[in-house]
């Protein structure tokens, strides 16, 4: 978070509120734009329906071509609860909601994705009763449904598969899903946010861990739900730069916990194996490197008792075994 927080400078001011309100308030939302101008408008309104509970909009946008900056600007302009600011360049996930979660000081952030919207407009307020009701909780993680028809969207599912039965439960994990989800800023602010080297995959497991490390827990909330468009525009595809960035940075967050690479080669030999079956090898050998560069100046030490606990009760109970789970995976 640090490193994005030095770049402050590239930020410029476009439309609406010129900062955070003075003076104490619940939540902040924070919305990424890059184009899509109309799924963000969507998005945006979707925020500014919410009852219930004060709160501020910050939309940063990393580089939405002029038109669609414009109708941002348009929508947004005059308004004293959101604010539209536009960053030199396209800062990643990590890096684009650090930006956004260090200009306001609500005592929650809510991030949500730009090609999704908040089911109800009592969504945001039940997630900021949920984190005032337990303060050992860091963040809660939405039930994230299908915006077409309100179904579960199981290619948002970020838990162990035997969890799916209990979509509309609620239990305590390990991570949670970005496209909506709700974190403490206590937590936030000591645990240093994302880490932005990481830029798009896994930066929502890698908090979660450092969070976990600290002592709070993080729970899957199924009666909070955002509904996702799943647009294809502008997303990386796994055939692409996206299957690169989730080799990496699950290796380089492995190495962060780690007392070396030689126990993290099984995952990577998977990686392999999948990577290779799916058309990908060569993207699969590049993020080694690339991650092991990225480790080169990372603190790293290995998981206290108390979190190994807490990721057995949380997550690996729930899993087959390594080998199950590797090869039920290639395909």
């Amino acid at each position: 978070m640090l490193r994005t927080l030095r770049h402050r400078m590239s930020m410029r001011h476009i439309a609406g509120a010129p900062a955070a309100p003075d003076g104490a308030y619940d939540a902040d939302i924070v919305i990424l734009s890059l184009d899509r101008s109309e799924e963000t408008l969507a998005a945006i309104n979707s925020a500014l329906a919410q009852t219930g509970v004060s709160r501020h909009v910050f939309v940063i946008d990393q580089g939405s071509r002029a038109v669609g900056l414009a109708r941002l600007a348009s929508a947004i302009a005059g308004r004293d609860d959101t604010t539209l600011v536009a960053l030199d360049r396209n800062h990643g996930v990590a890096g684009g909601r650090n930006f956004g979660s260090a200009l306001g000081h609500g005592r929650i952030i809510f991030g949500l994705d730009n090609d999704a919207e908040f089911a109800d407009s009592t969504t945001l307020a039940r997630a900021v009763t949920a984190l005032d009701a337990d303060p050992q909780l860091a963040a809660i993680g939405c039930h994230i449904l299908l915006y077409a028809n309100g179904t579960d969207d199981q290619s948002s599912w970020g838990y162990p598969p035997r969890l799916l039965p209990r979509t509309s439960e609620a239990f305590d994990t390990i991570t949670f899903v970005g496209a909506g989800h709700a974190i403490r800023r206590a937590a936030w602010d000591m645990c240093g946010g994302y880490d932005d080297a990481l830029y798009f995959c896994w930066e929502e497991f890698d908090f979660c861990l450092r969070a976990i490390e600290q002592g709070w827990r993080i729970r899957y909330r199924g009666d909070i739900a955002v509904r996702h468009k799943v647009s294809a525009e502008h997303r990386i595809a796994w055939s692409g730069l996206r299957w690169y960035h989730y080799v990496r940075n699950r290796m380089y967050i492995g190495r962060k916990w780690s007392a070396g690479w030689l126990p993290l080669m099984p995952r990577f030999g998977f990686y392999l194996l999948k990577g290779a079956r799916n058309g990908m090898l060569m993207q699969t050998l590049r993020a080694l490197p690339a991650a092991i560069r990225m480790a080169r100046n990372t603190d790293r030490h290995p998981y206290s008792a108390r979190t190994r606990a807490y990721l057995r009760r949380n997550d690996t109970v729930y899993r087959a075994s390594p080998l199950r789970e590797i090869f039920g995976h290639l395909h």
